[in-house]
């Protein structure tokens, strides 16, 4: 697989400054060249892109392919967003908006090419509602392409002594599951053809990238900076992987 995308993008001293500042989670940009590796997005396409954050894997699709990106999250501010693809010289491209995925979305049936998400999947879709919802806004013979933090093997009751700690929060339990149980609740969708469902190459590079930008001494709001190198230093590559998805609707 190519990186060519997300290595001119990180030598370029300007767009690594970019980077630095929006990055919510491990390098989206690479994320997004790897996953649109295993299908085919032509000029012409509409991506939703759920779950965008500060709009890196929107920026990666409109600037590589110059498809129209539906920017989308419930956490980002889309003015903040818009002023940053206007910056960008894509702001035609991308139309920033403030979405929660676990309420009905506000598009026709069959309206997009690709639903596309990167670093924000495991948060709403551990469910088996999920997909099938996605699955009606896709039209026929588009993708689901989703990557997300996970683990190596579901941990179940045997979360690791090193890992306990950061287990105790609900919302990291309930959302980095093993790549098996993440395949299993794949399976059951219907409407779609898996066309990959793996580890993705990046996830050390962008992992890297990503903890470069926190703050050690965490200075922070919330403390979450020195929380998320705590518990990296704790994993140290022996539990965390990324999973990608990709599913060609039928």
């Amino acid at each position: 697989m190519s990186n060519t995308f997300s290595n001119k993008f990180v030598a370029d001293e300007q767009s690594f400054a970019l980077l630095q500042e929006t990055m919510w989670g491990p390098n989206g940009i690479r994320q997004s060249e790897e996953l649109t590796s295993h299908f085919t997005i032509t000029k012409d396409m509409k991506i939703l892109d759920l779950g965008c954050g500060m709009g890196l894997s929107s920026l990666f699709l409109a600037k590589a392919f110059g498809v129209t990106v539906f920017a989308t999250d419930l956490f980002a501010d889309p003015t903040e967003n818009d002023e940053r693809f206007q910056s960008l010289g894509i702001a035609d491209k991308i139309v920033p908006m403030l979405i929660d995925a676990l309420q009905p979305l506000p598009f026709a049936k069959r309206y997009f090419d690709v639903i596309f998400s990167v670093g924000a999947y495991n948060m709403f879709g551990d469910n088996e509602e999920m997909l099938p919802k996605l699955i009606s806004y896709v039209k026929k013979g588009g993708y689901i392409a989703v990557a997300f933090p996970g683990l190596k093997y579901e941990f179940g009751d045997n979360v690791p002594p090193e890992m306990q700690p950061f287990w105790k929060y609900p919302d990291v339990a309930r959302c980095v599951r093993g790549i098996e149980w993440w395949k299993e609740l794949f399976g059951k969708a219907k409407g779609m053809e898996i066309v990959n469902v793996s580890e993705m190459a990046c996830h050390d590079i962008a992992w890297d990238e990503y903890l470069t930008s926190l703050d050690p001494s965490g200075g922070d709001e919330f403390g979450e900076d020195k929380w998320t190198l705590d518990m990296k230093a704790a994993e140290n590559g022996k539990y965390f992987n990324t999973i990608q998805l990709i599913a060609k609707v039928i």
